[in-house]
């Protein structure tokens, strides 16, 4: 008697238990879709970009990315902060103690918005994708010298290799005109990466002086915007209709990108989808070559290859470093 009460105590938890592991399954799936779909949808973005030749200035573009960002964050932010019980109007969203940090927050992402968008009109897509996942690299070593951190073996070998990998992309031992890269696009490419990696510590910094998400996101997009305007002024060039609707689908594709990626983050675990944001490579490699005829030669299979491992080594040791409190 006492063993069939026992069992049958026992049963609604193992069902419990079974419904949980089946919640965490699905949320697993859903955030590995959901970082698939956000790579994919920024590539049809960066395609965007490129299709406008060059036609508006980069500036321009960056204006009408943030510009367009703004209702889709500042809805995420009321959410957000509705969910937590805090105020949700604009004021308090956007009141700040730390307007120099935020100054700095819109620096970096500039930089690193303008390194991009300038490498999509002069270089193959996937060459871009590539150069941009450098960021972890620099933010390995900024850490070391703006954080006090400490770069352990595996991140330092990691970092080498992904560098090593730009090496082989570039291959300046065969000379500039052999590779058909042009120097200029690829080291304004690689500044983004730096202001990307600058951004992260900033953001970081702002973090642990007590700064909510939200208010970085929408300050960023404020900035952008205005500072977007300002920079666009002198060289304005007015679009024409098809100019419109690339420059309309760059802002509402990226917002819907970030969408995904936002949902990604909020219902899986970081350690396990962030590997899946590399899937760019295999999106943007396939619109370079379908759209443009961007077809990648070996030497650049070869370094895309090497950087991407290195990348995730490096997302690998970080993994490892904090499961042992590292």
């Amino acid at each position: 008697m006492q063993q069939t009460i026992l069992s049958d105590s026992a049963r609604p938890s193992a069902e419990a238990q079974a419904a949980e592991t089946r919640r965490i399954r699905a949320a697993r799936q859903k955030a590995i879709l959901c970082v698939l779909g956000a790579a994919a949808t920024f590539a049809l973005a960066a395609a965007a970009v490129k299709a406008l030749r060059g036609e508006v200035p980069v500036m321009q573009v960056i204006l009408f990315r943030n510009l367009l960002a703004i209702p889709v964050l500042l809805a995420l932010a009321v959410l957000a902060a509705r969910k937590a019980g805090r105020n949700a109007s604009l004021a308090a969203l956007l009141t700040t103690r730390q307007p120099f940090a935020h100054a700095q927050r819109v620096l970096w992402g500039l930089l690193g918005m303008f390194g991009s968008f300038y490498g999509y009109v002069h270089l193959p897509l996937a060459t871009v994708t590539a150069l941009s996942f450098t960021m972890p690299f620099f933010l390995a070593g900024l850490s070391v010298l703006m954080l006090g951190e400490t770069l352990q073996r595996g991140r330092m070998l990691a970092m080498l290799a992904g560098f090593g990998g730009v090496l082989v992309m570039l291959r300046p031992w065969e000379g500039l005109e052999q590779t058909g890269l042009p120097l200029v696009p690829v080291l304004v490419v690689l500044a983004g990466a730096l202001g990307w990696a600058l951004a992260m510590i900033t953001i970081r910094r702002m973090g642990e002086n007590g700064e909510s998400g939200a208010t970085i996101v929408l300050w960023f997009a404020l900035g952008g915007t205005v500072v977007g305007a300002v920079a666009a002024l002198p060289g304005w060039a007015w679009p024409d209709g098809r100019q419109w609707a690339l420059l309309v689908a760059v802002g509402v594709i990226s917002a819907f990108a970030q969408l995904l990626m936002t949902a990604a983050y909020r219902s899986g675990d970081t350690t396990l989808i962030a590997p899946f944001e590399y899937s760019g490579i295999l999106w943007t490699t396939a619109l370079g070559a379908l759209v443009w005829e961007e077809w990648p030669d070996a030497w650049s299979v070869a370094g895309i290859a090497i950087l991407v491992t290195g990348g995730l080594a490096m997302w690998w040791s970080n993994t490892r470093g904090n499961a042992r409190g590292g």
